[in-house]
């Protein structure tokens, strides 16, 4: 074969490829947008969910159940036998049985990890992202998306998103970070706009004080 029809060839196969990766970004990029509209529609979120961690080269393996509530920034999570509150400015972390408040201010630069807050979205800024398996999970059509850190220093090797393509709810996220350890966060129930408490992200720090607790300050 000629050295002109192989470089023909070749910018062809090139050419292909990049089309079907510019493709499936595009509709990695809408499903998310559709995603994310759908969580900032709602006035509320309520999830139950199952974690897992698992590191198979240092044997590790976790699983438990926790909640999250979620209204715009704030959040109350319970899992693990501790709550965490955030009320927008502060981070209190209860310890039931440690009788131990923590209280931490809240700063958005220390803030990149995939905190509650930011559970639903997450995505919207410093991945890139493809089209990934699609699963079909008792009559539910569940599409993954796989996301990549644009910073390749960035802990987290890459994210695999699973959508309900129905809902637009995020049904499963897999996270695998550079050392190898994964974990999975399946969510059981997904309920919105329910009716809370006005005080449910507010911290009573008298109340634990009274009940013995100690309040440590950061």
């Amino acid at each position: 074969m000629k050295p002109l029809i192989k470089m023909k060839k070749l910018s062809i196969i090139l050419l292909a490829l990049f089309i079907t990766s510019f493709a499936q970004a595009q509709d990695a990029k809408k499903l998310l947008n559709e995603v994310s509209a759908k969580v900032k529609s709602y006035e509320n979120i309520a999830i139950d969910f199952k974690y897992n961690l698992h590191n198979s080269k240092e044997n590790v393996k976790q699983e438990t159940r926790g909640d999250v509530t979620l209204q715009g920034d704030k959040y109350v999570l319970n899992m693990l036998g501790t709550t965490r509150i955030f009320d927008g400015k502060n981070i209190y972390t209860i310890v039931p049985e440690d009788e131990e408040v923590t209280i931490s201010a809240y700063n958005p630069q220390d803030d990149k990890d995939i905190t509650p807050s930011k559970m639903l979205t997450f995505y919207e800024k410093g991945y890139k992202y493809k089209m990934d398996i699609a699963q079909n999970i008792k009559g539910r059509k569940i599409q993954y998306v796989k996301l990549i850190p644009i910073d390749s220093n960035a802990e987290i090797k890459d994210i695999l998103l699973g959508v309900d393509v129905q809902t637009k709810h995020i049904y499963k996220l897999i996270q695998t970070d550079a050392q190898g350890t994964q974990y999975t966060l399946t969510v059981n129930s997904f309920k919105t706009n329910l009716p809370v408490s006005k005080t449910l992200f507010t911290f009573d720090e008298s109340k634990y004080k009274n009940d013995g607790y100690y309040i440590n300050r950061l």
